[in-house]
């Protein structure tokens, strides 16, 4: 889309607000049996009363995968992606061979710098925030602006149109902010057209900002009353645009994505209706009637107004209490709800999912089924890391480069990779495998055995790798080890020999300007 555009960013957004009603609904249906507060109607407030779910599931279920992913995207303790050269263009160059731990070294500044700026940036607690709506709506529109840091907009306050292979061409966005954070002298141009619409001056005006693709380039800006806000025009690199429209699951040929609680929303209505029948119900139940024969000899007066362990006269037969008789309809229907609610434990990779109902559950059984838990979000995490880690990363280090604080990479050779997600759970795999054939060996040989046949240094790197761990500085170099190793072995000679036999061979070998050979057992002799 290269045409000219300003002054209608206003009414695309009216066009391709219908567009949008659909997945809008539906995330209101999700949010109802979830978090009803994530969709609200039109025209809330402050005094709209939401309603509240029977169950509290889907709203635990939702903050716990929430958690999860948060943990995921920006790993707290390790950086989420590094720095990669192309290997045909580095080959070709014919590097030296210490270029290319020089390379990784000066990489791993740059990431560590990277990561520090976004924890500085406090950009976890708006991902904090867009997480939940994407589980329950399927969409949530990222910012991430240089100075004010990351913002987060809803489904309800922005559109998008896509190309058929998912690509954003368009953008605009909806805002209400007060007159006085306009320009003045702009504000004093539209301020008839607020009041001609009947508008208090005291009351928010509409900003409609309009982000759109162009073949070289994306170009943006904000309108207000079809005139261009001042100082609002931009221009962003193609694979540098820091407005991120989030799908939780893609759909071709849809602009907008599918949620992760849409696909669980038979199951999550149907715990719903059945949990709002039990808890009925069972207040049904629980109300006391005590019913007297009319006719009797019992007087119904004189049996409600005696006091506990006083006298009545009466007949025991003519008193009865009512009782309900649905044991056995509720325990089908706790059955019913049992069996869903461990559907959706699964799905929502609780912990009462890993660990199942036995007298005996063993450690390894727990780690096989939380693996496997995981496994289960492996498209979730690459759809994630393609459209938001891996862009959201680009524009960091735009902005660091722009700021002067970042040598610029060359284009095409030095590229980010994302090293979180399915990634990350390939590793968690790679060193359970490690640590089980560690653990196997260990048994079958005994571990002394097995230490002949193992590498101790490599099979420690190999951990700290899986883990996530930067060796460097941590681990004894080959040099190292053969130097302590070395100094222990002349210790035990000198405990054999006695200081007094070392002196007098160092200066017989001193003299003779000759060296000793310590073996394996503290033996030396001359050279």
């Amino acid at each position: 889309m290269v045409q000219d555009v300003k002054g209608k960013a206003e009414s695309r957004y009216q066009e391709l607000r219908p567009l949008r009603e659909p997945y809008l609904r539906k995330a209101r249906e999700c949010a109802k049996v979830t978090l009803p507060m994530l969709f609200p109607p039109d025209g809330h407030s402050g005094s709209t009363s939401y309603p509240t779910p029977f169950q509290a599931l889907g709203a635990y279920g939702v903050n716990n995968l929430a958690s999860k992913l948060l943990l995921t995207l920006l790993p707290p303790t390790q950086p989420c992606f590094r720095l990669e050269v192309d290997e045909l263009i580095l080959n070709r160059e014919n590097p030296p061979e210490n270029f290319r731990a020089e390379l990784e070294e000066a990489f791993s500044v740059i990431e560590r710098a990277v990561m520090k700026r976004i924890e500085m940036s406090g950009d976890r607690v708006p991902l904090g925030e867009m997480l939940p709506h994407l589980l329950v709506g399927g969409n949530v529109l990222l910012y991430k602006d240089a100075s004010q840091g990351l913002r987060v907009f809803h489904l309800d306050r922005y559109v998008v149109k896509r190309d058929p292979m998912g690509k954003p061409l368009e953008i605009v966005v909806h805002e209400e902010v007060a007159p006085a954070s306009l320009d003045p002298e702009f504000y004093e141009r539209i301020k008839e057209r607020i009041k001609g619409e009947g508008t208090s001056i005291d009351r928010t005006v509409n900003i409609y900002t309009y982000v759109y693709r162009t073949p070289k380039e994306w170009r943006v800006y904000q309108e207000c009353y079809g005139e261009v806000v001042p100082e609002s025009e931009g221009t962003y690199p193609l694979d540098a645009c820091p407005w991120f429209p989030l799908r939780m699951f893609r759909i071709d040929g849809e602009d907008y994505g599918r949620s992760y609680v849409e696909q669980y929303l038979g199951d999550l209505q149907s715990l719903e209706g059945l949990t709002q029948a039990i808890l009925e119900g069972s207040a049904a139940a629980a109300r006391l009637l005590i019913l007297v024969r009319p006719g009797g000899s019992t007087d119904a007066d004189s049996l409600a107004n005696t006091p506990n362990g006083g006298i009545v006269e009466g007949n025991a037969d003519d008193v009865s209490v009512f009782q309900l008789q649905k044991h056995a309809d509720f325990r089908v229907t706790l059955e019913t709800i049992q069996m869903i609610m461990d559907r959706l434990s699964r799905a929502f990779l609780l912990n009462s999912a890993v660990r199942r109902n036995a007298e005996r559950v063993t450690a390894e059984e727990i780690r096989y089924m939380a693996a496997e838990l995981e496994d289960a979000l492996g498209g979730v995490y690459t759809l994630l890391s393609q459209e938001f880690q891996l862009p959201y990363i680009k524009v960091h280090l735009k902005i660091l480069e722009k700021e002067g604080l970042l040598p610029k990479l060359p284009e095409g050779i030095v590229n980010p990779t994302i090293i979180t997600g399915v990634d990350a759970l390939s590793r968690t795999h790679d060193r359970n495998k490690l640590v089980g054939f560690l653990q196997t060996l260990a048994a079958a040989l005994t571990p002394e055995l097995a230490m002949h046949f193992i590498n101790p240094t490599e099979a420690i790197r190999r951990l700290a790798t899986a883990e996530g761990i930067d060796t460097k500085g941590l681990l004894r170099t080959e040099e190292e080890l053969a130097q302590e190793q070395q100094a222990a072995q002349m210790q035990a000679l000198v405990s054999q020999l006695g200081p007094d036999a070392m002196r007098l061979i160092g200066q017989a070998m001193l003299q003779k300007g000759g060296g000793m050979d310590v073996s394996p057992q503290g033996e030396g002799a001359p050279a």
